[in-house]
């Protein structure tokens, strides 16, 4: 191939998408022209590297290719599109897509809750081991109770938030390592257990299940997802499947933090619901059907419009235009 006359065909080509990546603002109508661009321009790229491998063209295509691949990406965050894909492809589609690894966490995770529960409840020696009288008596008439109303409704789901993603987060950046993931979730049900197990044995389970299901439900749920992805992002490196380890690593973290960052929001709502309903004055049927509610949506969420947006195609992570500079060519 003559390097000179393909650089003179595509030339202005590539000054065109010079020129998109300088520009701050672009319009619609510019944005999808950059997308465009930025495809035509790497197929120029593979077309050179497999032809006429030139050192210096390579680097400036490949430079320019890095530029607007950051530009597409700073003007697709803000974008509304941008977002209600999020919302309605990837973030569902992944959900449904790993839907056995976060069930399966799920499922094992209240059968350990309920054994350590009832495993409790009928030794309440352990719990003299565990907590002093006075404490035992403080938690059950006061403390338990009091914690979700001492303080301000929005500092509150503020402060409940922030812990809730913290756990969440640490579940799926430490999935690569396995067991801290395992331990991390032990720590969580167990003291659900223990406090549950001696508010049951002094007559108070009413008021424990009352308030625990109406922001529970959907709260836990999201931390066993975390769970559940970080343990899938563990089995990515041990079993890659057809894939590198590489590979197999780099896409299963890419759709974790598509995960991350959609279980920031459902925290959130978790987070408003333990704070405005959990003590509110409702009755307790309608406290716990709110979070009833809330649950049902998520799976709906997740099996209904994840499963339709993993037909479509969506998979949680990032477009094939975002990947790769090299598109497969034929000379």
């Amino acid at each position: 191939m003559d390097i000179d006359a393909y650089v003179m065909a595509n030339a202005r080509s590539w000054e065109r998408l010079e020129q998109l990546v300088r520009q701050r603002r672009r319009s619609g109508a510019e944005a999808d022209e950059l997308v465009d661009r930025y495809q035509q321009v790497a197929t120029h790229l593979s077309v050179v590297r497999t032809s006429a491998p030139d050192g210096e063209l390579v680097a400036y295509l490949s430079a320019l290719l890095g530029r607007a691949r950051i530009a597409m990406l700073s003007s697709r965050v803000p974008s509304w599109r941008g977002v209600a894909s999020f919302l309605t492809d990837r973030f569902p589609a992944a959900l449904y897509q790993l839907r056995w690894w976060w069930l399966g966490c799920l499922l094992a995770n209240v059968i350990v809750t309920g054994v350590m529960m009832a495993w409790l409840v009928h030794h309440p020696e352990v719990e003299q081991a565990l907590i002093g009288p006075a404490e035992v008596d403080q938690l059950v008439n006061s403390d338990f109770e009091s914690y979700y109303s001492e303080n301000a409704a929005s500092a509150f789901a503020t402060r409940v938030w922030i812990n809730n993603t913290w756990v969440s987060a640490l579940c799926i950046a430490l999935g690569i390592l396995g067991l801290p993931v395992v331990w991390l979730l032990f720590n969580n049900v167990a003291n659900l257990a223990v406090v549950g197990s001696i508010m049951i044995q002094h007559d108070r389970g009413a008021l424990f299940w009352g308030l625990i299901i109406p922001h529970g439900l959907l709260e836990l749920t999201c931390v066993f997802v975390a769970g559940g992805v970080g343990l899938r992002l563990f089995w990515s490196w041990i079993e890659p499947g057809g894939l590198s380890r590489s590979a197999a690593l780099a896409s299963a973290g890419r759709t974790a933090a598509t995960v991350a960052l959609g279980l920031g929001l459902l925290l959130l709502l978790s987070g408003i619901v333990e704070a405005f309903v959990t003590p509110s004055p409702l009755p307790t049927w309608a406290r716990i059907a709110i979070g009833v509610l809330a649950e049902v949506a998520f799976l709906a969420y997740v099996f209904v419009l994840g499963r339709a947006a993993a037909a479509r195609g969506a998979t949680g992570d990032l477009g094939a235009d975002l990947l790769e500079d090299r598109v497969a060519t034929q000379a």
